[in-house]
């Protein structure tokens, strides 16, 4: 009799669950509320276009408003029209081929070098003591101090420009490299060795898997240092390329031009960057990139 009292007095009677279960209180909590499911589906590009619109938009409306002369800071307006002018003749496209060309030649070197010098170091322990503290030595050089030297002992032509490109995107491409090869577990080494695997064996099975994240990593910031390096050896002493072209509608004071280059020079590191990323997304599939992970918060 004081059980039922009990339960009347603590409110509705809930049905009976056999031992074991608990009772579902309500429907499945979803992961996802309808304002975060309406966030991923708008493209993470579009929040950054239209900050990028914002600027330009404040940007046209402060060079109007305070009329700021366009020898100092020309209009958006101004410097798309200039980029169409640049286009329609050829000669953004032509200069672009040149600095094109010496990034693209400039990198091979640089991957080849970094990936060979890597694989050297983390094989062998001599090679390690012997080759890696010069090579830390070369990198506290600056490589704009280079440049002019590099002028004087191979001239304007595309050889200063590409080995400029080498120098610069080098150093980056190797340290990543060095600490993907070495990011292999030392135990999976271990049994692979004790089944009799060799050197060759474990790097292609283990260490370059292993190494193939890092390696990326490291192409990602080579291949925009590699725009950096290019341009740096047109300013110091060049005849056609991108870096050219800056200096010579600088002495003209044509700055909307200028502007319209450095586009070109954007577009051109951006698209780089993206190959990159989208090589690695497809060689390297099972790691998440940054930001994908991110998308899955």
């Amino acid at each position: 009799m004081s059980t039922n009292t009990e339960r009347h007095a603590a409110g509705p009677e809930t049905p009976a669950v056999p031992d074991g279960e608990t009772a579902s209180t309500g429907a499945p909590a979803s992961s996802d509320t309808p304002a975060r499911s309406r966030r991923r589906r708008v493209p993470e590009i579009t929040y950054s276009v239209l900050v990028f619109i914002g600027l330009l938009a404040v940007w046209q409306a402060v060079v109007d408003l305070f009329d700021v002369s366009s020898v100092l800071v020309p209009t958006p307006t101004a410097v798309v029209e200039s980029l169409i002018q640049g286009l329609r003749d050829g000669t953004l496209i032509t200069h672009a081929m040149v600095t094109l060309r010496e990034i693209l030649i400039g990198f091979g070197i640089a991957v080849g070098a970094a990936l060979t010098s890597a694989v050297l170091i983390t094989q062998f322990r001599t090679v390690e003591r012997v080759l890696f503290p010069l090579l830390i030595l070369t990198q506290t050089i600056p490589k704009v101090a280079m440049a002019p030297l590099l002028i004087v002992w191979f001239g304007i032509g595309i050889s200063s420009k590409v080995l400029t490109v080498a120098l610069i995107a080098f150093f980056p491409l190797l340290i990543n490299a060095i600490l993907g090869f070495r990011s292999a577990a030392v135990e999976q080494v271990e049994m692979l060795r004790s089944f009799g695997a060799s050197r060759v064996q474990v790097m292609r099975y283990l260490q370059i898997p292993s190494a193939l994240p890092h390696i990326f990593a490291g192409l990602e910031v080579a291949v925009i240092l590699s725009v950096t390096g290019a341009v740096v050896a047109e300013f110091v002493g060049s005849s056609e390329g991108l870096g050219y072209l800056i200096q010579a509608t600088n002495f003209t004071l044509d700055v909307a031009r200028t502007f319209a280059v450095i586009v070109v020079l954007s577009a051109v590191g951006i698209a780089l960057h993206a190959v990159v990323v989208r090589l690695g997304r497809w060689l390297v599939f099972w790691t998440a990139t940054p930001v994908d992970a991110a998308g899955e918060v």
